[in-house]
């Protein structure tokens, strides 16, 4: 071997040993690494990923709370919860949900409007974990799906409490519905901090009671902490944070008056609203057509909310509070009140009405052809005198009626517990400055104030202004803000708050004025338009009937009802209040297109004082008793 050779051969081996030295520190170093980064998620990290490992095993679930109970004043139930099961997807843990619901339809009855409702679900719902494809399942129902449960990942049976009205259509427009969380409900929950509180609540309350006393009704979420399996399946609680249910609420309603006053409307559309004069408390209060609340209960489906949506009879609209109508001689009581405090006229200021007023070149008609002669204060209220009211209106002028009539709350909102309520319209230049646009529209013409007296024109107002404005009549002056609730009561401990009766003011008149005007409203129902409603009463009442026109009638033209469209004929309007001499209920009805408020509106009032009175229930009717509420839930 020569010494080239030889060099070759040591550097071959030089340069070997120096690569398998290379590779030994390279491996030693990356061993060296995988040590360092063991150590370090072993032991600096420890608790951070035995914590995300926990997070993985355990499963923080929401406790929704029992919802509160509604009741009457006299506790009836009107609102209570049982409990059922549902077949909940999960979307996020479905390979495909249209797949998923055709092959659950092959074991459980899915109908065709449970798909409709799902979808809608899906559609207005935002993040939701799982979403309803069936409601209330029986009990065989969910034996088979327990039995075939492996074969759905995704979909779960879960336990929860659904909201049950035990009468149905009374008085739903005081209780109100439940309705499911949408993106507006998240979005002001969030905005209230009070979200939180919500996990795990699909639904809330969206009207009524239900939506006003929420956070009253509502309670306390709740928290398990529960192991899971690798497919997210609950294996067992490992701890629990009880919910607190939600408070009870009563109500100053009388189930039995209520449904006294509903059967009273029977078909027909309208309002009536009755009131505690002393307290404010709401005793009766009726919005007709009404609906039933249940149907809301697991989701409305588009085809039952497309019938209450457009139906021509507006079934979802409260017309107690939102629902303004022109006042027509309803208006007259107060009008006389107005005129004897700002002294344009005395008890004694008699008119001769020949049936007409002529200003400015137009004739203003009584709804007495030929007029009523002779007539001072008292005869222009019992015998509804339009006339009168044309002079009396004309008088004062617009701006002091608009500034009296004010204090007996025409034009503002009552304040009343419940969401939705109007103001009416109380006409002024001001107001009609503000509501027109061209100059010509916005100047007020004398003219115009003349229709006001009687209760016509712009007038219109609420079913609950009037009644609050009765109850105040009737009280000598004293406003109380109208009320649904008559106390929250604390299920766990016992504790009773009442809502005590809130005086708004006391109107500025003359004792002596209001006891004539009183007077006067009990001849109405002696002598008067009313007579015959109330012949025969074993107790004394003041009333006003009065009849608002919808359409103008022309000058000389008479007004055929039979000739006119139904919905175009005039509303049929009643207040009242009784016993005169210490008054404990103030009303007022409206019956839409009832004609002559006599007619339709005070046989309805009489049909309710008689009740609340004498305790005289309608022939066929009965007292509901805590037997007839075990049936009915039974139904």
């Amino acid at each position: 071997m020569g010494a080239a050779e030889l060099r070759n051969y040591e550097r071959e081996v030089y340069q070997f040993q120096l690569r398998i030295g290379i590779a030994g520190v390279a491996v030693v170093i990356a061993f060296l690494m995988l040590a360092a980064r063991f150590v370090y998620l072993q032991v600096v990290q420890h608790d951070i990923y035995r914590a995300k490992a926990e997070d993985n095993r355990i499963s923080i679930v929401p406790v929704p709370p029992n919802r509160g109970l509604i009741v009457d004043r006299n506790g009836l139930v009107l609102a209570r919860n049982y409990s059922g099961y549902t077949l909940e997807i999960f979307p996020r843990r479905t390979r495909s949900v249209e797949g998923t619901i055709d092959e659950l339809a092959e074991l459980i009855e899915i109908t065709p409007r449970d798909r409709r409702l799902f979808r809608k679900l899906v559609a207005e719902t935002r993040n939701a974990e799982s979403l309803p494809i069936r409601t209330r399942l029986s009990d065989e129902e969910v034996a088979k799906f327990a039995a075939n449960r492996y074969r759905f990942e995704g979909v779960e049976i879960k336990g929860r409490l659904f909201r049950q009205y035990p009468y149905g259509e009374v008085a739903s427009h005081a209780l109100g519905y439940m309705g499911r969380i949408d993106q507006a409900d998240q979005a002001r929950l969030e905005e209230d901090g009070i979200d939180a509180n919500y996990r795990g609540t699909d639904y809330i309350g969206k009207a009524g009671v239900e939506a006003s006393y929420q956070h009253e009704l509502h309670g306390t979420t709740g928290f398990e902490h529960v192991e899971i399996d690798a497919a997210g399946r609950g294996i067992r609680t490992l701890s629990r944070t009880p919910s607190q249910p939600g408070n009870n609420v009563a109500l100053t309603l009388d189930m039995t008056l209520q449904r006294v006053a509903e059967n009273a409307f029977g078909e027909r559309r309208g309002a009536l609203v009755a009131i505690e004069p002393e307290s404010g408390g709401v005793l009766a209060f009726v919005s007709k057509p009404g609906f039933d609340p249940n149907l809301f209960v697991d989701g409305i489906d588009p085809q039952n909310w497309a019938e209450l949506n457009n139906s021509i009879d507006k079934p979802l609209n409260n017309r107690a509070i939102a629902g303004m109508y022109p006042p027509g001689s309803t208006f007259k009581p107060f009008m006389a009140l107005a005129a004897l405090e700002l002294g344009k006229r005395t008890p004694r200021s008699t008119i001769h009405d020949p049936g007409y007023f002529d200003f400015g070149g137009r004739r203003f008609r009584d709804s007495r052809p030929g007029g009523n002669g002779v007539v001072d204060l008292y005869k222009s209220i019992v015998m509804s005198s339009d006339t009168y009211y044309y002079q009396v209106a004309n008088d004062l002028g617009i701006d002091a009626i608009a500034g009296f009539m004010k204090h007996f709350g025409f034009g503002e909102r009552t304040g009343i517990d419940l969401q939705g309520e109007a103001s009416g319209v109380l006409p002024s230049p001001e107001w009609k400055m503000k509501r027109f646009k061209r100059p010509e529209q916005q100047k007020w013409y004398a003219g115009e104030t003349i229709s006001i007296g009687i209760g016509q024109g712009y007038n219109a107002y609420t079913p609950i202004q009037l009644a609050q404005a009765m109850a105040t009549l009737a009280d000598g002056g004293a406003m109380y803000r109208p009320h649904l609730i008559a106390y929250v009561d604390d299920p766990r401990t016992g504790e009773r708050r009442p809502v005590e009766p809130e005086l708004v003011h006391r109107v500025p008149v003359r004792r002596d004025h209001l006891e004539f005007v009183k007077r006067a409203l009990a001849g109405v129902n002696k002598e008067g338009t009313a007579a015959r409603s109330f012949a025969n009463a074993p107790y004394t009442s003041g009333g006003k009937t009065g009849t608002a026109q919808l359409i103008g009638i022309k000058q000389n033209e008479k007004y055929e009802e039979s000739k006119v469209a139904e919905r175009l004929r005039d509303h049929s309007l009643f207040i009242a209040f009784a016993p005169l001499e210490n008054p404990k209920i103030a009303l007022s009805v409206v019956v839409e297109n009832g004609g002559f408020g006599a007619r339709a509106a005070a046989p309805i009032a009489r049909t309710v004082l008689d009740y609340y009175l004498l305790g005289k229930l309608p022939q066929g009717m009965q007292q509901p008793t805590p037997e007839d509420e075990t049936d009915e839930e039974g139904d």
